[in-house]
């Protein structure tokens, strides 16, 4: 973070705890909504829940304003912390002064603004979000190892087919999504909750700072593209907008995209493209199963040709099968940064964010041993090594830091027990996952051979 950030984080602080000490805006003014499911929560780290049909009916708000969040609501006005919330209380109650998203989300541009409509209206008002994240659809040609079948129609109708992945909780279950009440509705069928959205729409887009799509694909559902024209006949300037994408959808609707996106990009200050990916050719076709990895870049050159004001970021879900190809990566997006347009350092043409895969837990880079450390380390020196500034291209700090963070994260151990069921579950997936798909993980993963047979033997 920035000094000024700082200092504005520190300043929201004082004003939250004025309210209460578990006071927090992204409740009143940050959403994700999956219209698949009918499933809400505001702020990423608490789990989601259910919208209930009969509060809809009135109220197409209730997408966001649920009566379970409505209660949150009432236990931060009252000082009270929330139980889903545990994230940042442990942030919080650790040794020193130190800042949680609670007071990072709240100093955000698109929360900041509204502290004294949320700190003096009734803890039961509907307010309209500032930061909108929706899925309209599960519809996705991708089977991502690391996905679930609620977020991919093709995962859906694996799980179908061939059942749970043998790991010991049942990877992939539809029971499990039964349980969970986050079974997708299917495209073909009646979904209440996207017919609620676009009830809300007329209302919801005028009040919206930030408003992301994301998927399933969202260039493979038509709603995103109602969304798209509709800004287009009625843009907003201030709005930033981004769009969640693969980068290889059909032609015909990757075609439809920049023609509707292009236009928006002159009308709006800030439309952005998040996409992912975290290894390179085979191996990145082979985590993202689904993925031509040179149609990939295709598309991403032609966004950098044809629409030149679009932001596009990388999302790196870094797991267990990113360690070894991913400084490969870098050197690629290094290359594309060099032969692009760099007029702000601090926020280059193209820029990567590092997340580190938690879940499922046996994909994650904490089920390696101590040989792939190497591999994380040459990927932080040639982050240091080519570091950006003011007269020339490079990562920024922040990149830096992510990918050190995951070395420090790395670095910390799991217990046997946990170690040896997540191994054990990690080679009983990849061996199942190329009986279903016709790969081959030893061929793809050579350098992982070692590795695997030890898993091999715990089984």
């Amino acid at each position: 973070m920035t000094d000024y950030f700082l200092e504005e984080v520190n300043s929201i602080k004082k004003k939250l705890d004025s309210v209460s000490s578990s006071f927090c805006l992204a409740k009143w003014y940050q959403v994700t909504i999956h219209l698949q499911n009918g499933h809400t929560h505001s702020c990423h780290h608490p789990g989601t829940h259910k919208v209930p049909l009969d509060e809809l009916t009135n109220n197409p708000t209730a997408l966001h304003n649920t009566q379970f969040k409505k209660g949150r609501r009432k236990e931060m006005l009252e000082d009270v912390r929330p139980a889903e919330c545990q994230y940042c209380w442990n942030v919080e109650d650790s040794p020193g002064e130190n800042f949680s998203d609670r007071h990072i989300k709240s100093a955000a541009m698109w929360a900041a603004p509204w502290f004294e409509e949320a700190a003096s209206k009734p803890w039961d008002d509907n307010p309209n979000p500032r930061y909108l994240e929706v899925s309209f659809g599960n519809v996705c040609n991708f089977k991502c190892m690391y996905c679930y079948p609620n977020i991919s129609s093709q995962w859906y109708e694996e799980s179908k087919q061939y059942g749970p992945y043998p790991t010991s909780l049942g990877f992939g279950s539809l029971e499990h999504l039964d349980y969970k009440g986050t079974r997708p509705i299917l495209e073909r069928e009646y979904n209440p909750y996207v017919e609620a959205f676009w009830k809300w729409w007329p209302d919801l887009y005028n009040s919206l700072h930030t408003f992301r799509i994301t998927g399933g694909e969202p260039l493979l559902n038509k709603n995103t593209f109602r969304v798209l024209n509709e800004i287009n006949d009625n843009p907003r300037q201030e709005l930033e907008l981004a769009i969640n994408t693969n980068m290889c959808v059909p032609d015909k609707n990757f075609n439809e995209f920049i023609s509707l996106i292009k236009p928006i990009t002159e009308k709006l200050d800030n439309v952005g493209v998040f996409t992912s990916i975290e290894a390179t050719h085979k191996k990145a076709e082979w985590i993202r199963y689904g993925l031509d990895y040179n149609k990939f870049w295709e598309n991403i050159a032609r966004l950098q040709n044809e629409v030149p004001k679009l932001h596009i970021d990388f999302m790196c879900t870094y797991n267990a099968l990113s360690v070894s190809s991913f400084t490969d990566f870098l050197k690629k997006i290094y290359e594309l940064r060099c032969n692009s347009h760099w007029n702000e350092p601090w926020h280059p043409p193209l820029m990567v964010s590092v997340p580190y895969l938690r879940n499922p837990q046996f994909l994650t880079i904490k089920i390696l041993d101590n040989t792939f450390e190497k591999y994380i380390i040459e990927s932080i020196n040639y982050m240091e090594e080519h570091r950006g500034n003011k007269e020339k291209p490079g990562f920024i700090s922040h990149e830096i830091e992510m990918m050190s963070r995951l070395l420090n994260w790395f670095r910390t151990t799991d217990t046997e027990e946990k170690l040896k069921t997540n191994r054990t579950d990690f080679v009983k997936y990849a061996d199942e996952y190329d009986k279903r798909k016709g790969t081959n993980f030893l061929e793809t993963f050579p350098e992982y051979t070692d590795f695997y047979n030890r898993c091999k033997a715990l089984c």
